[in-house]
């Protein structure tokens, strides 16, 4: 049975009683070794892959994760949709600790890290205007609602640095943009997915709010791992939902992303990147 979707998130999202037939693949790529190896699973009649984003224990810096290596491995496995699972602060009083928010947008705040495959003797330039799947965004929005989560559809996650969390004036001028979310890791991995003509969505678990809100000062660690923990059931149980929700054809433009973006001729590119990049480019060049 073809691995068609996958989920990218916390180590405890595969910790489901209703995920069978598992096994672990260790895939080699390119660009270095992806977060961990993939679990692999039967969940409502469908074969997943998941990925502990920051590896099993949490050992990986958001600014330290090689998103290429995930991104290209689930790939590989041949996944066409892929769901994203993250922590983020609110920026916003009305969304709440443990709401769902699935944002339709991002604001790029990282310093250098690397969001794209090509380079090295080839160029492509993705659209980006809309940086998540739609269809798969509203799948995921629909079956938070089924599950009894509070959600709220569309928004802008910034997409910051870190380690450290924001400063007060950095979380005070991101309200004031209207942004709605902040985290430190689901930007580029929406750029490399729509490089790899691969659906993506995400679903941004609130824990706490942002340092704008005058409470936030007597937030407890106690208080935001209790959060995480909530949000992950919650997010296990959508995860699950939106699998079952999942059929039929893409019709969506995601799945023909670089149709018009390669810019090198073929005969300009070098072998070795072409073979690197054959399970991306394989279908547009030889």
């Amino acid at each position: 049975m073809a691995i068609e979707i996958g989920i990218i998130g916390g180590s405890g999202l595969y910790d489901m009683a209703e995920l069978t037939d598992r096994e672990e693949k260790t895939i080699a790529t390119p660009f270095g070794d992806p977060s961990g190896p993939y679990v692999i699973g039967t969940l409502r009649g469908k074969r997943v892959a998941f990925l502990a984003r920051h590896g099993v224990g949490h050992r990986i810096l958001p600014s330290e994760l090689n998103f290429r290596a995930n991104i290209y491995g689930f790939k590989v496995l041949g996944v066409e949709r892929l769901v994203s699972a993250s922590a983020v602060g609110s920026l916003k009083q009305e969304y709440e600790p443990l709401d769902i928010v699935v944002p339709d947008q991002f604001f790029d705040r990282t310093k250098g890290r690397i969001s794209t495959f090509f380079g090295r003797g080839l160029v492509a330039h993705v659209a980006f205007a809309r940086p998540v799947c739609r269809d798969l965004s509203r799948i995921a929005a629909d079956s938070a609602v089924h599950v009894g989560a509070t959600v709220h559809r569309g928004g802008t996650y910034v997409n910051m640095e870190g380690p450290q969390f924001s400063t007060l004036a950095e979380s005070k001028l991101y309200r004031s943009w209207g942004m709605d979310v902040i985290g430190m890791t689901n930007l580029q991995e929406a750029k490399l997915a729509r490089e790899a003509e691969i659906c993506y969505a995400t679903l941004a678990l609130v824990t706490d709010y942002d340092c704008w809100h005058p409470d936030h000062d007597s937030v407890t660690v106690d208080l935001i791992v209790a959060n995480l923990l909530q949000n992950a059931l919650i997010a296990q149980k959508t995860i699950a939902e939106a699998i079952d929700r999942i059929s039929g054809p893409r019709t969506c433009a995601c799945k023909d992303a670089l149709a018009t973006a390669i810019i090198t001729h073929a005969s300009m590119v070098p072998e070795q990147i072409k073979k690197d990049l054959s399970p991306i480019i394989g279908r547009y060049m030889k």
